[in-house]
């Protein structure tokens, strides 16, 4: 079984494409539409690494990040945000809450795989 990734977008067509370009290389992945749903979706579960975009409804990525980072099966997985935000205050904040990476939208499929195997090896 390949490695788990959470993606939470509230856009379903990234969810569509992070999906496709994940699975196509053995991963498997969990969509979530914001923060609130991931969290709902992942519980007692293990996730090898969360994709999450900032912008979204009920609950945005940086508090989501914050959430994940309070419990401790979630507290040092890898996470990525992959958003349209490209300002160092977002990134910074985004860093500040735990993030490990950042992906700035539009983005090539090759570009999210690279930086996927480069944090799960």
């Amino acid at each position: 079984m390949g490695k788990i990734i959470l993606s939470v977008d509230d856009s379903a067509s990234i969810r569509q494409m992070v999906k496709f370009t994940l699975t196509k290389e053995g991963y498997e992945v969990i969509e979530a539409s914001d923060g609130v749903d991931a969290l709902a979706k992942i519980t007692g579960k293990k996730v090898d690494m969360v994709v999450t975009d900032l912008n979204m409804p009920n609950m945005d990525g940086i508090t989501l990040i914050k959430e994940l980072r309070k419990q401790a099966a979630y507290k040092f997985i890898p996470i990525i945000m992959l958003t349209t935000e490209s300002q160092d205050s977002k990134k910074l904040e985004g860093k500040a809450a735990g993030a490990t990476g950042w992906i700035v939208k539009p983005f090539k499929p090759e570009q999210l795989l690279g930086v996927v195997k480069k944090v799960l090896g």
